[in-house]
């Protein structure tokens, strides 16, 4: 509670500094102001089940990706600077901090108990950011619609690998690809075209009739497995200790830097004390993975071959480069091309368009050639040279130059988008493959979120830098809306200013945004390094079926496949923790 009424204080602090400065601006300048379920062959699924899948995904896909253009008129509607950043980066650190947790429901109570709950948990939270009367409460509403979105997209990939063998699973990645290639192109736009001519608030309506009508399909078509497990046996299974140890790591390490440098100095008692505690927290967690969960949220097994520990931490960078483009391009294209938020969203289709489409055609040649390595080569080598491009975009850079940025920069990005998790499940057991997609997951979408506070912390800071000559250049009161704090929630106040002004304010923002983009060139280029420790791993095309549950129970049993491994609740019988 006494983060969540720091964060209210300061959103509030910010907010009156800000309508100060336009009120004094408008006198001065006159201007306006993990375990797998039961599985089938893919050749038994019934067109809903296959079809189910990546619905859900698109969702959460247009969630993340529509509120993106709204972005710097919802912080202008609330007048809050911090807003830019905590709108986007709420979702994204609910999303992460919550996927381990989703799939140890789903191992206790079962898939579909659990993605219906995940939906149910989206819904409410998209009601409350769209009813939100204040910054403070969209950013719940966010948090608690993020908390419901990492269920959904963990839930997906782990029913993907279930349903699935190794070969077979790329196609249904690349279904999934391409159903997110249509969130992708369209979201954008349609934050735009609602920011414009209706309001930013659609752009969480419109979850409300998805959601239920989603929720709809999943109770009638889905047809898995669900353990009739006690309620109280169920939630005693639950790693509790190791959830709220991983929240607490992951929340206060990301307020710590997101606060640093902007709102704090980096040596402050809050920062340092935000950090510190995260540290301790993620010790916390680590030694009850270990040492205490009978069912471990992530266990530490997962972490002993080389090969895994390289396919995470790659996922990890590559995460942390490819979200940058995806939230900041409609940023530059509005801060700095001038473009309003419907041209913002159309300005970054080819990047998203491209990241699909290819994210599609990679996973069928992993499942023609069965090669997925060469493939997390050759796209992060694409992606190194795309963000080194980007640090040369500015305000005088052509429509054909920005284009083939994106292409190059998309291509790049979804060749090698899926290739590491399935790295990971290749060097995974079966009964590991729901462990190991949900632990993915979490550490994809962790560096989706840290994306947002590093792209945001260097961006206002390199605003902050520029203070000097923007206040000689253009005032005082002009210079103060466009310091670091305050640079993302004025975007549209630059269309007030004269066509000079314009162009020196745009200039800043460019110069702040290629500090970015460098720092997201060296993390492209770290990836690359550590792609080189990936191992090769035959893919089966045999499937190995399982079913859910907290204790095993029998052994193996043949099949013609492979073999099933049965697993129910049963009293006196424990599940091991390690291999």
């Amino acid at each position: 509670m006494d983060t969540v009424n720091q964060v209210d204080e300061i959103l509030e602090v910010q907010g009156e500094q800000l309508e100060s400065l336009r009120e004094s601006n408008d006198e001065e300048e006159g201007m306006s102001s993990h375990r797998p379920i039961q599985s089938v062959r893919s050749h038994d699924l019934s067109p809903q089940e296959t079809e189910i899948a990546p619905r859900r995904h698109s969702k959460t896909q247009l969630a993340t990706i529509m509120v993106i253009t709204a972005l710097p008129t919802i912080t202008q509607h609330f007048s809050s600077p911090a807003g830019y950043t905590w709108v986007g980066s709420s979702y994204l650190l609910a999303t992460a901090a919550s996927t381990p947790s989703w799939g140890n429901f789903s191992d206790i109570w079962g898939r579909k108990p659990a993605l219906l709950t995940a939906l149910a948990v989206f819904f409410i939270g998209s009601l409350i950011s769209g009813i939100s009367s204040s910054m403070t409460m969209l950013i719940a509403g966010r948090t608690i619609q993020g908390t419901g979105g990492g269920g959904i997209l963990t839930l997906v990939n782990i029913c993907t690998s279930d349903l699935f063998s190794m070969r077979t699973r790329g196609v249904a990645f690349g279904m999934e690809s391409l159903i997110w290639a249509t969130a992708a192109a369209v979201g954008p736009v349609l934050g735009g075209v609602f920011s414009e001519l209706v309001s930013w608030r659609w752009c969480f309506y419109t979850a409300l009739p998805c959601s239920g009508f989603i929720f709809y399909i999943l109770a009638l078509f889905l047809k898995m497995e669900t353990p009739s497990t006690p309620i109280i046996a169920g939630l005693k299974a639950v790693d509790w200790l190791g959830s709220l140890a991983l929240l607490g790591a992951t929340v206060t390490i990301l307020l710590g830097l997101e606060f640093g440098g902007v709102i704090f100095v980096w040596s402050s008692t809050k920062v340092l004390c935000l950090i510190a505690f995260g540290l301790v927290m993620g010790a916390l967690f680590f030694l009850n993975e270990a040492k205490l969960a009978r069912y471990p949220v992530m266990p530490l097994h997962l972490f002993k071959r080389r090969s895994n520990i390289a396919a995470l931490l790659f996922a990890f960078l590559h995460g942390l480069t490819y979200f940058s483009a995806t939230y900041y391009l409609p940023f530059y294209a509005q801060a700095v091309r001038g473009y309003a938020p419907l041209q913002s969203g159309i300005f970054v289709i080819p990047f998203e368009v491209s990241l699909s489409i290819s994210c599609a055609i990679s996973s069928i040649l992993i499942r023609v050639t069965g090669r997925y390595v060469e493939l997390i080569w050759l796209g992060i080598s694409l992606m190194v040279l795309a963000f080194g491009l980007f640090i040369h975009i500015d305000v005088v850079s052509t429509t054909l130059q920005l284009v083939i940025f994106q292409i190059i920069a998309g291509v790049g990005t979804g060749t090698c988008y899926s290739a590491p998790l399935i790295a990971l499940q290749a060097q995974a057991t079966p009964e590991d493959t729901a462990t190991v997609t949900s632990t993915w997951g979490f550490v994809r979408n962790l560096s989706n979120a840290i994306s947002v506070v590093i792209g945001g912390v260097v961006f206002q800071n390199g605003m902050e830098s520029q203070a000097g000559v923007l206040t000689e250049k253009l005032g005082k009161s002009i210079a103060m809306r466009l310091s670091g704090k305050n640079a993302t929630a004025n975007v549209l106040m630059l269309k007030d200013l004269s066509e000079a002004q314009g162009y020196i304010a745009r200039s800043a923002y460019a110069t702040s945004l290629k500090q970015m983009w460098i720092v997201f060139t060296c993390t492209a280029t770290c990836a690359l390094i550590v792609s080189a420790f990936i191992r090769k791993n035959l893919l089966s095309e045999v499937h190995q079926e399982s079913r859910i549950g907290l204790h095993k129970e029998g052994g193996t049993k043949s099949t013609g496949r492979k073999g099933v491994r049965k697993q129910g609740l049963e009293q006196g019988t424990r599940s091991p923790r390690g291999n």
